[in-house]
């Protein structure tokens, strides 16, 4: 295996063909999701069939899956740091797509969880290589914005995953829905292999690394976990997605359960309306964040701190709501905001972290930000309905929810921590970059 990219004929260096990379990984990043996030709408009727509870539910769609993902990610990057990057990716999309299709055959919850499992392990292979190679194609200044781009998988992914999930299960049932998702995969990464080229580590940084030994790993964690900066952002990043994956998982579920709207309808308005925001919100995040980063780069953690923050009471009112559309139409504003924050997050780590160090910087993040967002949000939720429904009865996950999104205060603060550094530890990273030239 080789240590760095073999060197790109210069037609492959071209803005034309970064656009082209950048735009593959986004479809990579689009099937993530959709895979991981088809489940959500598929989780009533997979309940009814399997006879599952919600603690079940949530294990199955949070803390089982987030576990696999999120430790195998650690190994695979440490490899992404030395090995073939493209390789990986179209290996990984290969397993997680197949896994996918399988949900369909599940007749048990044992079943079921070995299977999402399956995904988890695939989709560990996919965001840490994919951030490195984005973080090789483009400039530290344009790399919240890139970053952000390919972070429109996440809303792009979960409509689909939605609209596909619903209407495919409502025409033909949910074990042809996982089919309809999960194979399509497979013939993506023959293309993604074929036509992605290998860049040069640290080819579009200002002064490139002259070291050619990966660090221990010891020492690249010690690197990672010292910088108050990226601690900051990893836990706030934490917080929001356990918000954003418990309510992302248990949303649907709330309009049928309790606004007794059907799958199909459900899909449609929770899929177009809030994955619209969110995409447009992921999208303005990175491209604001870098564009007034000229003027104060704490704008990469203030940004998400605000998001956070101003989304809050909205989440709250449409919870109450009794009327389902007009708390849909309320949930557009926090689901827009509550994106803001990936672009200048996964940004800002790309641009902390030693380019030997890119692809584990990117998995420890995700790791934090999976362990406590994907997999303590929708298993916490779900218990916390289990809890209160003795008292509360359907009304339960309603409360559950709102009790949920408290955890944006904490987000909130954490990313407005990280403001309090992020200048003199960026001016540190360039430094040491430009020492290793």
């Amino acid at each position: 295996m080789q240590n760095s990219g073999d060197a790109l004929p210069s037609s492959l260096t071209t803005p034309r063909y970064r656009t082209y990379v950048l735009s593959m990984l986004v479809v990579v990043y689009v099937f993530n999701f959709l895979d991981r996030q088809i489940v959500t709408i598929l989780a009533e009727p997979i309940k009814t069939e399997l006879g599952l509870n919600d603690t079940q539910i949530g294990l199955m769609t949070g803390l089982a899956f987030a576990i696999f993902y999120t430790v195998l990610g650690i190994p695979i990057a440490r490899l992404a740091d030395r090995a073939n990057r493209v390789s990986i990716i179209s290996a990984a999309l290969v397993i997680w797509s197949g896994m996918t299709a399988l949900c369909g055959m599940a007749q048990n919850f044992t079943q079921m969880l070995a299977a999402r499992i399956g995904v988890g392990v695939g989709e560990a292979g996919c965001s840490p290589p994919a951030h490195s190679l984005i973080a090789d194609y483009y400039p530290p200044e344009k790399r919240a914005s890139a970053l952000s781009i390919y972070a429109l998988g996440i809303p792009i992914g979960s409509i689909l995953g939605l609209l596909a999930g619903g209407w495919i299960a409502e025409l033909y049932g949910w074990r042809t829905a996982f089919f309809a998702v999960g194979l399509p995969g497979i013939a993506l990464a023959a293309v993604v292999k074929l036509t992605l080229r290998e860049p040069i580590r640290g080819m579009s940084d200002r002064a490139s690394s002259t070291q050619t030994e990966q660090p221990a790993l010891s020492e690249t964690l010690g690197t990672l976990m010292r910088n108050r900066t990226m601690v900051h952002i990893a836990m706030g990043g934490a917080l929001t997605s356990f918000v954003g994956y418990g309510l992302g998982q248990w949303l649907p579920a709330f309009f049928i359960r309790i606004h007794e709207m059907g799958i199909a309808e459900t899909a449609t308005y929770f899929g177009l309306v809030l994955g619209v925001a969110s995409a447009i919100g992921t999208f303005i995040g990175g491209a604001l964040a870098d564009r007034l980063a000229r003027r104060d780069r704490r704008i990469y953690a203030w940004l998400p701190a605000a998001g956070v923050l101003v989304g809050f009471p909205f989440y709250v009112v449409a919870m109450l709501m009794d009327n389902p559309y007009l708390a849909i139409a309320i949930l557009v504003v926090p689901s827009l905001l509550n994106s803001l924050w990936l672009g200048p997050a996964f940004g800002t780590i790309q641009n902390l972290a030693p380019m030997k160090m890119r692809a584990l910087a990117s998995a420890m993040l995700l790791f934090v930000l999976n362990i406590i967002g994907l997999g303590l949000g929708p298993f916490l939720v779900g218990v916390l309905s289990d809890l209160l429904s003795g008292t509360l009865g359907t009304d339960s996950l309603r409360y559950a929810i709102i009790i949920a999104t408290a955890a944006y205060f904490w987000a909130g603060a954490h990313f407005l921590l990280a403001g309090r550094t992020i200048r003199q530890d960026l001016d540190a990273a360039a430094a040491a970059t430009a020492a290793d030239s």
